[in-house]
């Protein structure tokens, strides 16, 4: 059987689709690596994702987002393709693909993947040929200069994942550039045959039924052809979103090696991809520590680019009401326009709870960082294992798979820590995520005191609480697609309204340890609704805020 034939027989017959649906929707992300392993060799498969999308479905949300899946020799676990039209045998193969989206979308949740098009693996077949000469018919394709007379490489541009972002190759006598490991080698998309031959590799997948694409990277594209060196960040500038502290990616500002404005028109070229299909999406992670606000307002305003992108406001950042004040503000002036993606946590930073808890209040902050993210403006993205209350996994050195943990420890100790495998069943080995004697990565024993089944069904649980929520933010349309304005408060709370879709709500959050306040502006009397883990209630003007409380009610 062909794959157009798989295609055509799995793809379901045609409904009314909402071309806007994911304004405003809830998106789980799914690590296949860690989530559930069907055929025992100790890493997550295609099989074991379907196996699991009823519980993902039971949640509540719109959408499950799936990290890379594609051929790959797993240098950077998927993020380094080989082959962008086949499943890697790890995972499974196109059928157990099919399986899958077909499984999720008669469970009503939509399928989105992982793009990873800014650069490839250095095993591609269109590396391999390009590297060989300086002729060949694909010589062009990824971003090749000449040494600077002395040898050294052509400027000062950095890697974030350590050292130059630039490895000589000696087939061709030239350095290729890499933002990432050197066997992640930059596509040159100056090149027209590069945009054209990316675009019809997610023209692959679209013909495969998914409904959209996370665009891993999404300002990385373009470099400047000049090879200008980047200059010193400013000091008032200098900040440690996009890279860990202890890299010295972060002393440059990245003028001329991304973010660059020929990216534009490409975005629109991808755009009218996308729109061949109805009801399908576009996400972008957008990486830039400086200019992030200002590319997310370009790249999502109007109706030629980008549907949403989400930024790393919230996936570092304080845990302050200041700081929350001022990125809401931030976006909402900068770009008004554009349409943001939140999320506290995924695959690439450390799991919120572990990053912004006071010790002894996780489970206060965790139901407090539910509340906020599924009242906020924007649509909203789930890490798997967020909603059991999964902290940060401590891993020994030698339990390290990451590479770019294991080139900054101890300082930093890279990403694995929030990839370990999900907890289905506490007195199971593994927790149930597998039958293997052992895991690709282990599994904390103290995630295991949080799995699934010591919480499903439990009343006041982690689990329960984020289902409730999710059943209450469906309940109100204005929480996925109304307005924000934002609400003076005191130093410790953050309070804004949502308004339209016909509702006005009061949204009031105490991001501190101690007893919070919360004055209501003049005339202003909320009525009590049925939001979950809310326990004030407005007296005398004023709402009084249990340590990491929040407040939830109708204004009007």
């Amino acid at each position: 059987m062909t794959a157009t034939m798989m295609t055509e027989q799995l793809t379901l017959p045609d409904q009314a689709t909402d071309a806007d649906w994911w304004r405003g929707s809830v998106t789980y992300q799914i690590y296949p690596r860690s989530f559930q392993d069907h055929n025992g060799d100790g890493v997550g498969d295609l099989a074991g994702i379907t196996s699991r999308l009823e519980y993902v479905a039971d949640l509540g949300v719109d959408a499950i987002w799936l990290s890379p899946v594609f051929t790959s020799p797993m240098k950077d676990f998927g993020y380094d393709v080989s082959n962008y039209r086949d499943i890697d045998p790890i995972f499974g193969t196109l059928e157990d693909f099919d399986r899958l989206v077909q499984k999720a979308h008669s469970l009503g949740l939509k399928v989105l993947i992982d793009q990873v098009i800014s650069h490839t693996s250095d095993r591609h077949a269109w590396f391999a040929e390009s590297r060989q000469s300086r002729t060949n018919a694909r010589a062009d394709w990824y971003v090749w200069a000449d040494a600077k007379p002395d040898g050294t490489p052509p400027n000062n541009w950095l890697s974030i994942f350590g050292g130059s972002a630039w490895t000589w190759d000696s087939r061709r006598m030239q350095y290729y550039m890499h933002n990432f490991l050197a066997s992640q080698p930059d596509l040159n998309f100056h090149n027209p045959q590069v945009q054209e031959a990316v675009l019809g590799e997610m023209r692959f997948w679209l013909e495969r039924d998914v409904d959209g694409f996370r665009l891993d990277t999404v300002n990385f594209y373009f470099h400047s052809t000049g090879l200008e060196p980047n200059p010193v960040v400013k000091p008032e500038d200098f900040n440690a979103s996009t890279a860990p502290a202890v890299n010295p990616y972060n002393f440059q500002e990245h003028l001329y090696d991304k973010s660059r404005p020929e990216n534009l028109e490409f975005l629109r070229r991808l755009r009218a991809l996308v729109d061949e299909y109805p009801g399908k999406t576009t996400v972008g992670e957008i990486g830039d520590s400086q200019h992030q606000l200002e590319l997310m307002a370009k790249y999502t305003a109007g109706h030629e680019r980008l549907h949403m992108a989400y930024t790393f406001d919230y996936l570092g950042g304080e845990f302050s009401a200041e700081h929350f004040r001022r990125s809401i503000v931030a976006t909402e002036t900068a770009a008004a326009d554009g349409w943001l993606c939140l999320a506290f946590s995924n695959h690439d930073v450390v799991r919120h709870v572990s990053r912004w808890a006071v010790h002894g209040q996780e489970q206060a902050l965790t139901r407090l960082t539910a509340m906020m993210l599924l009242t906020m403006k924007g649509s909203v993205c789930i890490y798997q294992g967020e909603e059991l209350g999964l902290t940060e996994a401590e891993l020994a050195f030698e339990d390290l798979a990451d590479p770019y943990g294991i080139e900054f420890w101890p300082q930093f100790k890279g990403r694995d820590g929030c990839r370990t495998p999900m907890v289905w069943q506490a007195q199971v080995r593994h927790g149930a995520f597998s039958t293997a004697n052992k895991t690709w990565l282990p599994v904390p024993m103290d995630h295991l005191t949080r799995a699934v089944d010591t919480q499903d069904g439990v009343e006041g649980s982690v689990l329960e609480f984020y289902r409730a929520m999710l059943a209450f933010r469906k309940a109100h349309p204005v929480l996925a697609k109304g307005g924000i304005r934002i609400l003076e408060s005191g130093a410790d709370v953050l309070a804004f309204t949502r308004y339209g879709q016909g509702e006005e709500l009061l949204c009031v959050f105490n991001m501190s340890a101690e007893t919070g306040e919360f004055v209501l502006p003049e005339g202003m009397a909320p009525q009590a609704l049925d939001a979950p883990g809310v326990v004030a209630a407005p007296a005398d003007g004023r709402i009084v805020l249990e340590p990491f409380g929040g407040y939830v009610g109708k204004v009007g």
